[in-house]
């Protein structure tokens, strides 16, 4: 496995982002993996993980999976499809792959499982290719 470079002050990955989730992801073959643990600051219902931060999650580790291609892009459309509910302290395991590249669009799934391997949310996502000036600007900051 190999660690992925992150964007200091991105709020999944960002490790400088002090508000943020701080996820760790690697590339592992043609996929794209991470763990994160449900924290009590992102909780909606009481003791239950909100769905948005799901929703980051897999935006994440799917774009993630075009940029293992080295293709830098942005999401244009993400379908999220919430399984059951994550309690507060469960360990989750994200996965993430491209599946489709037609040049400018670039289609990605994903999914997060609890550590009883149970896929709790998957997505789809649809994501635009960035060129020119904006692929300069978001290559600029990857460290």
């Amino acid at each position: 496995m190999k660690l992925m470079k992150r964007y200091p002050q991105c709020f999944v990955c960002g490790d400088k982002n002090h508000f943020g989730l701080n996820v760790a992801f690697y590339q592992k073959d043609d996929k794209v993996v991470a763990e994160y643990t449900a924290g009590s600051h992102f909780q909606g219902y009481r003791d239950i993980l909100h769905g948005g931060i799901l929703s980051a999650l897999l935006d994440e580790v799917m774009i993630r999976s075009v940029l293992a291609q080295g293709v830098f892009s942005l999401t244009s459309e993400i379908k999220v499809r919430f399984k059951k509910p994550v309690k507060i302290g469960d360990k989750l395991s994200l996965e993430g792959r491209m599946i489709e590249d037609k040049g400018r669009i670039l289609m990605a799934e994903g999914k997060i499982s609890n550590q009883e391997n149970q896929v709790v949310a998957e997505g789809e996502a649809t994501f635009f290719r960035a060129r020119g000036e904006m692929e300069r600007f978001l290559a600029q900051d990857l460290e």
